[in-house]
């Protein structure tokens, strides 16, 4: 069926995939996961070395090298996906697929020990896969369901969803890790029975828009189409569309170069706590709300001033915030201090996203049924710029024996890309003062 945009209740089942879906991203990403990672790898293997296969890496080398492939993989595999299922139709259903794989490796997750740490680092990778790959299905509904001029405020809606779900999960794993002995288990139980409480939470509320969004519209007559060579075909001639879209393909490098520093710190803040800076697990569960409790105050924030100031400028304002945090990291010497630089981070955390990803959906034609196609491009765009910072981030930490230096490292993403949407923006000046000569 075809969406009705800006309809309540397609909106409304839209954002409850971020509600589902984020779950994810707080526990395994973010907090207890990688504080049950560093803290069985550490304690038990000296100088925080473990063993992948044969091979022996830094704990937390290894997990950034494990993020940094599986996204790799979705930058090798989406592209082809999306355009088999615009012209299918067929988005609904890599979004359920993917989602499946990713709950059932946050299941996989619940048996995660040491004697199990191949298996346990696969099913990390593929709760990755998972969640990147139905984000990119997800983020394409969003010029389908929305008119342009109400896609910031839906997508910061999307956002607001994500953030107050996953608090909830958080909370909900927290009576857990925190009630452990009062409940009479182990510490290393109640963080395995998080990551059982994400994979429950995740699929469960996903059925909501399982149910609700609509299918999609194939692009023409299956019969003719061949599998193995139509989705190359297909990406081919979006590939060839974004190149003729000045504004769009001016967006995507400076989306890549600020993306590396975004994506690369929220995945690696907790391991930077727990790590350089010794911080116990309830400090680090209790930064990460106090993040997600703020973002969404920033989203809605953004999503206002760009109403007000336009998107670019507003991103702009943005990245050159994040600049300053990013160069800050590299003085963090305490706890007291890294809890202000979380403020500071869910501030524009919320914001960046958001307005980045509605961004995106103006810049593209309106009323185009290869959605998919074309968010393919912007997701592909983010899941590298994860590649190349986690990868970044980690040489590094190898190379130095500090992640400090890392974060240093991706404060020039951060500059490359501020200094991108700058000439966006007077190139989007230029442009509109043009077509005012012109009329």
């Amino acid at each position: 069926m075809e969406a009705t945009k800006n309809n309540k209740k397609t909106i409304w089942a839209w954002a409850m995939f971020d509600w589902a879906n984020q779950s994810y991203n707080m526990v395994i990403t973010s907090t207890i996961f990688p504080a049950y990672y560093v803290g069985i790898t550490q304690d038990k293997n000296p100088g925080g070395l473990v063993t992948f296969f044969g091979h022996k890496y830094v704990n937390t080398v290894l997990s950034n090298y494990v993020l940094g492939a599986s996204y790799l993989l979705i930058v090798l595999l989406l592209p082809i996906l999306t355009s088999i299922a615009d012209y299918k139709g067929q988005k609904k259903l890599y979004l359920q697929m993917f989602t499946w794989l990713g709950s059932l490796a946050c299941f996989g997750l619940f048996f995660f020990q040491m004697k199990t740490f191949e298996f346990g680092m696969i099913c990390f990778g593929l709760a990755s896969v998972g969640y990147c790959g139905g984000f990119v299905f997800y983020n394409s509904y969003l010029p389908q369901i929305a008119t342009v001029d109400q896609q910031d405020a839906v997508s910061a809606k999307g956002f607001i969803y994500g953030f107050a779900g996953s608090i909830v999960v958080q909370v909900l794993c927290f009576v857990f890790v925190l009630g452990h002995k009062w409940l009479g288990i182990t510490e290393d139980f109640s963080a395995q029975l998080s990551f059982l409480i994400v994979a429950l939470w995740w699929i469960g509320f996903s059925l909501i828009p399982f149910y609700l969004l609509p299918k999609g519209v194939p692009n023409a007559g299956s019969h003719q189409y061949n599998v193995l060579t139509g989705g190359f075909k297909e990406l081919a001639k979006v590939w060839k569309k974004v190149g003729q879209l000045p504004l769009l393909k001016r967006f995507l490098p400076a989306f890549f170069f600020y993306s590396v520093g975004v994506q690369t710190i929220m995945l690696v803040a907790a391991n930077f706590a727990a790590k350089e800076l010794k911080m116990p697990d309830d400090d680090l569960i209790t930064i990460i709300l106090i993040i997600q409790v703020v973002a969404i105050v920033g989203a809605a924030i953004t999503a206002k001033a760009s109403e007000k100031f336009g998107n670019v400028k507003t991103l702009s304002t943005i990245v050159a915030i994040w600049c300053l945090i990013c160069a800050g990291v590299y003085f963090i010497a305490n706890a007291h201090q890294f809890y202000v630089a979380a403020v500071f981070v869910g501030l524009v955390m919320g914001g960046v996203q958001s307005l980045s990803r509605s961004t995106f959906s103006k810049f593209i034609p309106p009323n185009i049924p290869d959605t998919a196609s074309y968010f393919s491009f912007y997701d592909v765009t983010e899941k590298l710029s994860i590649v190349v910072g986690l990868f970044t981030f980690g040489f590094v930490e190898s190379t130095t024996g500090e992640m400090r230096d890392s974060a240093l490292v991706l404060d020039a993403f951060f500059v490359i890309g501020f200094l991108l949407l700058l000439s966006l923006l007077f190139f989007q000046k230029k442009i509109t003062a043009e077509d005012a000569v012109a009329v």
